[in-house]
């Protein structure tokens, strides 16, 4: 295993939530899943060449990877944090795609630009005093540099069905 390089991620394999939401707008954020991650272990290394193991109660993830080399495996470890509805489950998946970045898949998330949707382009609600949005968003289209930074990126509101950022190789953003 010398250098390992995993692909960048496609547009389907990258998920869109809200971090937050005021009355002018909201802010998306890019992240994957622990299934994104599972497949591109199995599609780069081989199902049977990588595994996971977790300890502290879920709240650390080991990923370890068989060097054939060595003939041993090598390993990268990270810890998560509960989430909101299922506390033990969300924080295992959290650790193990924590180290799965430090593997580095899905790392070039991290070159995301700052993602802002204006109302008009979405549906903001007030919830217990709270502004709220409930829009289902998705990546349309990215493209990334040779050095895996996101250089294009275009993602809709699958809810309405609008376009609502659009990042053009040239910089600019709608």
């Amino acid at each position: 295993m010398n250098k390992l390089l995993f692909r960048p991620l496609n547009a389907n394999e990258i998920d869109v939530r809200v971090q937050s939401v005021s009355e002018k707008g909201c802010i998306l954020l890019l992240y994957k899943d622990a299934r994104c991650d599972m497949n591109i272990l199995d599609e780069t290394v081989g199902p049977m060449n990588w595994k996971r193991e977790h300890t502290r109660d879920n709240a650390n993830c080991i990923v370890s990877l068989w060097d054939e080399k060595k003939e041993q495996w090598v390993s990268k470890e990270d810890t998560g944090t509960e989430s909101y509805s299922e506390k033990e489950k969300g924080q295992a998946s959290d650790s193990f795609k924590r180290a799965c970045f430090n593997w580095g898949i899905g790392r070039e998330l991290y070159t995301s630009p700052f993602i802002w949707v204006n109302a008009a382009d979405c549906n903001i609600r007030e919830y217990k005093g709270k502004k709220t949005c409930n829009d289902k968003f998705y990546v349309e289209a990215i493209k990334y540099d040779e050095n895996k930074n996101i250089i294009a990126l275009s993602i809709k509101n699958g809810t309405n069905n609008k376009r609502v950022f659009l990042m053009k190789p040239t910089g600019g953003n709608k």
